[in-house]
């Protein structure tokens, strides 16, 4: 294999060679467009949006683009992407994953397809990991973008929905995944097209991409309303099954029978990280609860609420999948080791762990609205992301996103020196070799980051390094606030520091420390508030003194530290640079990828090196009994460690296993949500005619005789006539809407001259008469604002409890495989039926509503210029806004007058709309 990647080279290197022409261009336009004034280059951008409108593409404009946005760079940041960049930004172009390892400025990267492809339009958005990259980013390649005449929008947790739409607005829009994905939820919720801030997806650049459509496609994006109170089920369940015994195991042989003397109450499988009641303890459930039998239909919640409690006793671990924080319980993002807020586990998993906790228990939730990360990222007429790592991932990229990686080489050759891990057979025998490694390092001043797979690790290795008197940083959830400053230093002569998972820190470490934070700590000893040292070292352009006195004073402070750092930097080079110590595998490669490449940005020199024992999880778990059997026969002591290759290949098989299964879950996820997304897409198109003003009075015609037309054949079947007795039945639902009590009263002998035609058109003639009567009475504008209102709100209505009902058959589905059937394709057939007949509700509730609305304008809801609509079905209330009419706005004589009277504007007597100001 190897032979014939030297004779014909990798995909990678295959497209590498097809980009450099490319390259070779833009490089060649360096001096000419180096000689423009400011203003010609600024000319630049009208230029190529005009040759785009006269049919150029954008592959056309490309070389002359990006060295248009390279010079401007260069004019305003004092940065000129590499070759190595520009290969990565025409990647991104091209809607593909470009690899570049940390430290290659992938930010930098992005501001030329962003450039380019904003050109034509249609806004382009560049998604990071968290708010305060989304920020960063925004302000200082915004610099860049609004130097060539661009406007950058920046979407993020505390921005209103007014300022929202301007950024959407944007040629380019800076924001997070999760901002963005429930952005989309809330436009599809909105009942005014006013309220809607996102206007479509055309191209998105991915920072992290791994991260974001890897690692937080696991969770889905959901908005929730407040349900039911929560119960006090959970408190009592969980008291119940703090007293049964569990018992753990590696793996669940399915096949074998339950041995009905096993001495546990539920086993938790490790492994497959499931927990499942035994018969004894079934026996003690239905002791307990005094039941017959736990598993009867009336015992689902008791039976549900019960495995979510050893789910949460067997399964959950504090400070490693979750940590309990100022009497809260938030969820610790197992890859980057980041607390999660506002995220709560769903189908009462979290009121669960509260409940252990003893913490307040949450009120359970009812779902508004929601999507996967991948159905929200399919979104995109072009995709594009960039990261460290993610060829590890390539088939996962490639089936759910069609996306491809090309691997882009390093700027400066890797001098960093990748040692072979190192295992112990057990945990105490790793940890005081780690203790004993990183004591050899700071001894010489090589300074060391320690990375660990959970805050637990994280403690425990903390409290072994304070006994033997090493100074060190701690880097977990836990310490979150201080991370980007943590990490910073992390590079610093004889620095120490213990953290968990690196992924998407967005930090870099600079070997000698790093002089922007340096800077920060002096303008915070010298009292400047953490707001003002925050716009000191922002890029937003401002003329207040007080901000621009900070920024002098920080530059000064920097320049000075970046002096001081050159010598350290070079002691610590000359000691080998940034020690990286994995004291665990990784589930997944690419994590284990993502801390090795922490060490050796730019060519620095660096070391990695993993140490390992027999009783991680991953080896313990996943790993091969042949090796265990081996390391008893050798008789090797907890001291001695083995150095060999057929471990190595056992830990990679394991990690591949476990990548394997993760990836099969994401997809079964996904295969089942795709059903729901069909769906979703069919109600959301749905709202958006609706809310771009579709004149609705056709659609509900349609709807009343749809209604219409399955009640006359419904009743008829395959008789050719009624009787009395049948058209009774047909009419009854009609009574009070648009039929008397005693209209429409046929005899047998009339019926019998009759076809199902006819009745249906007499039926259809006095609802329409009726509908006319209602429209005279409110006027026509009011009446296309009801139906528009009601047909939203029994849509949104209808919509949030078939969500419910999908996620109750998705719950129970997979108990058809045991009866040879998929459950994938049984999921997909009766969420169809139930879609089919949710559609013809929503029609025959639309229809109800719309007629039976009494519309009462008076007191105080008139001068809020709201009609207050009462829906008699279900007795809900509804509310129709009337478009406020704003001072100063023009009303021409013909208008309808906008107090809902249906009068033109000149014959209407309201007194209302009639001052100087609408004339």
């Amino acid at each position: 294999m190897n032979i014939l990647k030297k004779l014909f080279g990798n995909s990678s290197a295959r497209e590498l060679k097809a980009i450099r022409p490319i390259v070779d261009k833009i490089e060649a336009l360096e001096e000419p467009y180096g000689k423009l004034t400011d203003a010609q280059l600024q000319a630049k951008t009208p230029e190529f949006k005009e040759r785009l409108q006269k049919g150029e593409t954008l592959d056309d404009i490309l070389p002359e683009a990006f060295a248009a946005c390279r010079e401007a760079a260069w004019r305003v940041l004092g940065m000129k992407p590499y070759r190595v960049q520009l290969i990565g930004g025409i990647i991104l172009h091209q809607g593909r994953i470009a690899e570049m390892k940390t430290g290659e400025g992938k930010t930098l990267v992005a501001t030329l397809p962003a450039y380019l492809n904003a050109l034509a339009g249609e806004g382009v958005h560049i998604v990071t990991v968290n708010d305060y990259l989304a920020k960063r980013d925004s302000e200082w390649m915004g610099k860049v973008y609004r130097f060539l005449g661009l406007t950058v929008g920046l979407v993020i947790h505390d921005v209103d929905p007014r300022s929202r739409k301007a950024a959407y607005e944007a040629d380019i829009t800076y924001g997070t995944n999760n901002e963005f994905g429930f952005d989309y939820l809330r436009d599809n919720m909105a009942i005014y097209a006013t309220e809607m801030v996102q206007r479509g997806h055309s191209f998105a650049i991915v920072d992290e991409v791994d991260s974001i459509l890897i690692d937080e496609a696991r969770t889905p994006l959901i908005i929730s309303g407040q349900g039911d109170q929560s119960t006090q089920l959970y408190t009592i369940v969980d008291n119940f099954v703090a007293g049964l015994k569990c018992k753990r195991v590696t793996s669940v042989d399915t096949k074998e029978e339950e041995d009905p003397n096993e001495d546990a109450d539920y086993i938790v499988d490790e492994k497959a990280r499931t927990a499942t009641l035994t018969a004894r303890g079934i026996k003690k459930a239905e002791t307990a609860f005094n039941l017959e039998n736990l598993a009867d239909v009336e015992n689902t919640t008791l039976s549900h609420h019960i495995n979510q409690a050893i789910r949460a006793r067997g399964i959950m671990k504090r400070d490693i999948d979750y940590v309990v924080k100022d009497g809260e319980v938030i969820i610790v993002d197992e890859f980057t080791g980041r607390l999660m807020y506002g995220r709560r586990y769903s189908e009462g998993l979290h009121q669960a762990i509260e409940a252990k906790e003893k913490v307040t228990v949450a009120r359970e939730s009812k779902t508004l609205a929601t999507i996967t990360f991948q159905n929200y990222f399919r979104l995109y007429n072009k995709l594009s992301g960039m990261t460290g790592t993610a060829m590890t991932e390539e088939e996962e990229f490639g089936t759910i996103y069609s996306l491809d990686i090309v691997e882009i080489p390093t700027n400066k050759p890797l001098a960093r020196i990748d040692h072979p891990d190192v295992v112990y057979k057990t945990e105490a025998g790793k940890l005081r070799a780690v203790v004993q490694q990183i004591e050899e390092c700071h001894a010489k001043g090589q300074p060391v980051l320690v990375g660990t797979i959970s805050i637990e690790k994280s403690e425990e290795l903390s409290a072994m390094l304070r006994r033997k008197g090493i100074k060190h940083n701690v880097l977990n959830a836990k310490f979150h606030e201080k991370e980007a400053e943590i990490v910073a230093q992390a590079g610093k002569l004889g620095a120490v520091t213990v953290a968990t998972n690196m992924a998407g820190r967005g930090t870099d470490i600079m070997l000698g420390g790093n002089a922007e934070y340096l800077a920060k700590a002096d303008l915070r000893k010298a009292g400047l508030p953490d707001e003002l040292i925050a716009e000191a070292t922002g890029f937003a352009e401002t003329d207040n003194q007080e901000i621009l006195d900070a920024r002098r004073m920080f530059a000064d402070a920097e320049a000075k530290y970046k002096d001081d750092i050159q010598s350290e930097a070079e002691q610590v080079r000359a000691v080998g640079g940034l020690f990286i110590l994995g004291t665990e595998r990784h589930e997944s490669r690419r994590i284990d990828n993502q801390l090795r490449g922490r060490a050796g940005r730019q060519g620095d020199p660096g070391e990695t090196r993993f140490y390992l024992s027999l009783e991680d999880d991953i080896m313990r778990l996943f790993g091969s009994e042949r090796v265990m059997g081996m390391m008893e026969k050798l008789g090797v002591d907890e001291d001695t460690p083995i150095d060999a290759k057929m471990l190595s290949g056992a830990i990679e098989n394991a990690q591949k296993q476990v990548e394997s299964r993760n990836f099969q879950t994401r997809k079964t996820v996904l295969e089942y949500d795709d059903v729901m997304n069909t769906q979703r897409e069919v109600i959301y198109k749905q709202r958006r005619q609706v809310l771009d003003g579709e004149n609705l009075q056709e659609a509900v015609q349609k709807m009343l005789r749809s209604m219409v037309e399955r009640a006359v054949q419904g009743h008829m079947g395959e008789r050719k006539h009624l009787d009395a007795e049948t058209w009774r039945e047909v009419c009854a639902p009609f009574r009070g809407l648009f039929l008397r009590p005693d209209e429409m009263t046929y005899t047998d002998g009339e019926l019998e001259k009759l076809s199902a035609d006819d009745l249906v058109d007499r039926l259809m003639e006095r609802a329409e008469d009726i509908y006319q009567k209602k429209e005279a009475e409110l006027g026509e504008p009011l009446m296309r604002e009801l139906e528009r209102v009601m047909m939203l709100r029994v849509v949104d209505e209808y919509w949030m409890d078939n969500i419910d009902a999908m996620t109750e058959l998705r719950q129970g589905i997979g108990l058809r495989a045991y009866g040879q059937n998929d459950p994938v394709v049984e999921y997909k057939r009766e969420g169809y039926e139930m879609f089919e007949n949710m559609i013809m509700a929503i029609q025959e509730e639309t229809v109800r509503r719309v007629y039976l609305a009494r519309v009462q304008v008076g007191g105080a809801v008139k001068r809020e210029r709201v009609a207050r609509v009462t829906g008699e079905s279900g007795g809900s209330d509804e509310t129709v806004k009337k478009q406020p009419v704003k001072k100063g706005v023009k009303i021409g004589r013909n208008d309808p007058c906008p107090c809902g009277s249906g009068k033109k504007w000149k014959k209407c007597d309201c007194a209302e709309y009639h001052g100087p100001e609408y004339q």
